[in-house]
């Protein structure tokens, strides 16, 4: 049976946190909105990987977009519930004992991808 909180729905954020790069991708957005060529630099990965990881976010109420000319910028979605706080809490906590997390934001401020699209 899915539990759906107002547009949230438990059993696809459970997935969502499952997988280390999206939770890496929700982890760099805690920061603030970012450009996908921002999140491609940082992870290393395919755009097509990361593109496919973060519909999967947008689909699960986690993430929102937006487009601006050639460029697709993700936001973490506000978190209005309880749970979406403490969802965001535990990414945040994560950083202790997955140092990747810290790894990625590290590199992301010494990233000079902003250069492509800001």
């Amino acid at each position: 049976m899915k539990t759906k909180t107002q547009n949230l729905d438990i059993e696809k954020v459970f997935r969502a946190l499952s997988d280390l790069t999206r939770l890496r991708i929700l982890n760099l957005l805690r920061g603030g909105e970012l450009c996908v060529c921002d999140l491609i630099d940082v992870l290393d990965l395919p755009q097509s990987t990361v593109s496919r990881h973060l519909a999967y976010l947008r689909k699960t109420n986690l993430v929102t977009s937006r487009k601006e000319g050639l460029w697709h910028y993700y936001q973490l979605a506000p978190a209005e519930l309880k749970f979406s706080k403490k969802i965001m809490e535990c990414i945040e906590a994560s950083c202790d004992v997955i140092p990747l997390l810290d790894k990625d934001v590290q590199s992301l401020q010494s990233s000079s991808c902003s250069d492509c699209c800001g």
